[in-house]
């Protein structure tokens, strides 16, 4: 999973069913750069996740999208995975009958091929991402995310997250649902595990960006960013919401 951890979004257009949903997408996301998109539901966030990570649904209808230079969206979801991207869901699926212990440690092996860590080595990594996270060993015994709350998926997502260690980070509405203190702790797994990866955090708050400094902000309304800047960018949504940016802004 080596390379220069560069991927490369150009004039991205992406439709569902005949529906429009991105309408021109241009963003550069670098190693150790974290990238905050933020907008309003329905503006397009989750649809440019889904896509980055290989879902079949949508329809790219123009643009590119290249990881280190290779064509990102000619690629299986599988094959993603292997180079590095990785993407927590915002609505994880439970999988019955299928241990979370026997899962992760699959999981990091299919990934991360000859540079898995041997079994010893992987436990060691587990019980440590897992003190961190203030998870409880009993968690490996259940079936994945089967029977969770909200906030235990949120936190299973960013467990997987430290044990893969890719280089390339979507994260799509982690922070929602979670209390104050989990919000911390995920916040926690988080940085521990992005300083040398590309990340792109999708959020509709300000306060998770609070505990993850982003270094650029954008704003995606109908399908097109608007606006990006630094952190500054968030607070001034927070405060004023979208309408100032919406205005002038071609459908």
């Amino acid at each position: 999973m080596g390379g220069d951890g560069i991927i490369e979004i150009r004039n991205l257009q992406v439709s569902i069913q005949g529906e429009e949903i991105l309408k021109g997408i241009n963003l550069t996301l670098k190693k150790g750069e974290v990238h905050a998109l933020m907008g309003r539901n329905g503006s397009g966030k989750s649809t440019l996740a889904k896509v980055l990570m290989g879902h079949p649904d949508y329809e790219v209808t123009g643009g590119e999208a290249t990881i280190d230079g290779n064509n990102l969206l000619e690629m299986e979801p599988w094959e993603r995975a292997r180079l590095g991207v990785f993407m927590s869901f915002q609505y994880p699926q439970s999988i019955s009958g299928l241990k979370v212990g026997n899962f992760l440690r699959k999981s990091v092996v299919a990934i991360q091929g000859e540079n898995a860590p041997s079994a010893r080595e992987f436990r060691t990594e587990l019980n440590e991402a897992m003190k961190k996270l203030g998870v409880d060993n009993k968690i490996l015994s259940r079936y994945v995310n089967d029977g969770f709350s909200g906030g235990e998926k949120k936190m299973f997502e960013i467990l997987q997250l430290m044990l893969m260690k890719p280089q390339f980070v979507i994260l799509d509405e982690t922070d929602s649902g979670l209390d104050i203190d989990a919000l911390k702790t995920v916040a926690t797994g988080i940085n521990s595990s992005v300083g040398n990866a590309a990340c792109l955090i999708i959020t509709h708050y300000q306060r998770i960006l609070s505990h993850i400094n982003p270094d650029y902000v954008h704003v995606l309304i109908d399908g097109r960013i608007v606006e990006s800047g630094g952190p500054e960018l968030a607070i001034s949504l927070e405060e004023k919401g979208y309408e100032w940016l919406g205005e002038g802004v071609a459908s």
